[in-house]
């Protein structure tokens, strides 16, 4: 490793994130809702600390390597949601104790959308306004951005962009140089952002909400200015609006980068992973609308919305977006913990959803298939395909390696959570909710986390940020072989 050359990049990194306190801290003081100098001081600090990590090593014209790239990413997710919490605890509007505001911080940056407040409706406008900031900086990543600063100022960016775009499939560019690569996707991520906020203004919402919910619906982040989510708005309207941004934002941007410069929607018709996610939404669609019909029928009850919960909360959990219209923890048989498991396959690599990806649960089906065709064939050469194009075999190595650490990491999490008080059917949800980086869940915490102990809501920053990493990123540093030279 470059330690010269890691302390020179989070130095960086962090002086630009103390930027985002200052857009908050103007809210605060046009409301005056007492809550500017905590913004104003976590500004001073963070811009102190990190000017005192890079200029030791400004000069410093290092090049970052794989492992220096894997280092920083996991660092600053680690530093930044310490960072992010420290406005939250500093204010004394509405007292937080730092594990909580730690876990609001963590959730926001992940785009999670987990919870550990209350009385949102109630909250300064400023710290609304700054926990929506936190999930539309989150969505697209930070590092994202970085990527397309940190080479102005002489530092390489590759390796960050390799160890932090999510997805089993991460070397492709989409334009000669990886600056203007961050650049293309950053302005489609702003676009659709700005698109959002004027078709929910559009449709009813107010400025303010419609600002802040275009942040977190473009970033499948879930977080809402108020307590009954995006129920708050009884609107089937905005309900629609934000099903189309949602699966929007679930897409590959890769996908919409080459659409908007062929001005063509071939490469979206042309993409396997595309095809099964809007398949998968469509089925687990038709299976939540009919078990609330049936379920209605069977007890003499007529709702004349079933059909826009059922497609909303689909397509809110397929997205990991998190939103919410309905109760549906209550809802019978098998549906709640069937848009659980959606929400655990998740959405398209190289998107701004969680979860394992549709395309490793693709892969994995395709590989199974080949395997029941080797036991009838034991001779046969079948490779497995996605599309038309066969898949290397080390890809398929790293999709079921990949697996196989997620489900050994659900499985020790959520053995922790049981030895923290908890029962199994909130431990099992705030596991899969964490890990899928959704954010509702059942059991205890279906509502929010504001119930449950410090113990646990430190388990779920753990499992946020592994999810949001996706596990390799942080696992490879517990590995010796990452520390030999």
């Amino acid at each position: 490793m470059h330690p010269d050359a890691v302390q020179r990049v989070l130095g960086v990194l962090l002086m630009v994130f103390s930027m985002t306190m200052l857009p908050p801290a103007l809210v605060s003081v046009i409301v005056a809702d007492g809550v500017a100098e905590a913004f104003f001081v976590t500004f001073g600090l963070l811009l102190a600390v990190g000017g005192l990590l890079w200029a030791p090593v400004r000069q410093s014209r290092r090049e970052l390597r794989i492992r220096d790239g894997f280092f920083v990413v996991a660092m600053f997710w680690v530093v930044l949601g310490a960072a992010g919490s420290l406005p939250l605890a500093l204010q004394s509007v509405v007292p937080l104790a730092f594990v909580d505001a730690l876990f609001e911080s963590v959730s926001g940056l992940t785009t999670t959308g987990a919870t550990a407040l209350t009385g949102l409706d109630d909250l300064p406008l400023s710290i609304l306004y700054y926990r929506q900031q936190l999930q539309w900086l989150g969505g697209m990543g930070i590092i994202v951005l970085a990527v397309a600063i940190l080479p102005m100022l002489g530092i390489g960016g590759m390796q960050l962009y390799r160890a932090e775009l999510p997805g089993p499939v991460k070397d492709a560019k989409l334009t000669p140089r990886i600056a203007e690569t961050a650049k293309a996707l950053w302005y489609i991520y702003l676009g659709l952002t700005v698109a959002c906020a004027l078709a929910y203004w559009a449709a009813g919402m107010g400025a303010f909400d419609a600002v802040m919910h275009a942040f977190t619906t473009i970033a499948t982040g879930g977080f809402s200015t108020h307590d009954a989510s995006m129920g708050y708005f009884d609107s089937a309207l905005i309900e629609m609006i934000a099903v189309v941004f949602m699966i929007i934002s679930a897409l590959n941007y890769s996908l919409h980068f080459m659409a908007w410069r062929r001005r063509s929607t071939e490469p979206w018709r042309s993409d396997p992973e595309l095809v099964t996610f809007l398949t998968v939404l469509a089925l687990v669609t038709v299976l939540v609308l009919g078990g609330l019909l049936i379920y209605q029928a069977a007890h003499s009850l007529v709702l004349d919305e079933t059909w826009h919960h059922a497609i909303f909360q689909v397509v809110s959990f397929a997205t990991t977006t998190g939103y919410t219209t309905a109760s549906y923890y209550v809802w019978p048989a098998f549906l709640p913990v069937l848009l659980l498991f959606v929400a655990v396959v998740g959405g398209c690599a190289n998107s701004t959803s969680g979860g394992l990806k549709v395309v490793r649960i693709l892969l994995l089906w395709r590989q199974g298939g080949r395997e029941i065709l080797r036991l009838i064939h034991p001779q046969a050469q079948i490779p497995v395909k996605v599309g038309d194009r066969p898949v290397s075999e080390r890809v398929i190595d790293a999709v079921w390696g990949f697996f196989a650490a997620y489900v050994l990491l659900f499985v020790l999490l959520m053995l922790l959570m049981l030895a923290m008080g908890l029962d199994q059917i909130t431990a099992f949800s705030a596991v899969a909710s964490g890990l899928a980086n959704l954010g509702p869940a059942l059991g205890d915490v279906a509502a929010n986390f504001a119930g449950v102990g410090a113990g646990p809501k430190l388990v779920m920053c753990v499992a946020m940020i592994m999810g949001r990493l996706e596990i390799f990123t942080l696992l490879v540093l517990f590995t010796p072989a990452f520390w030999r030279r």
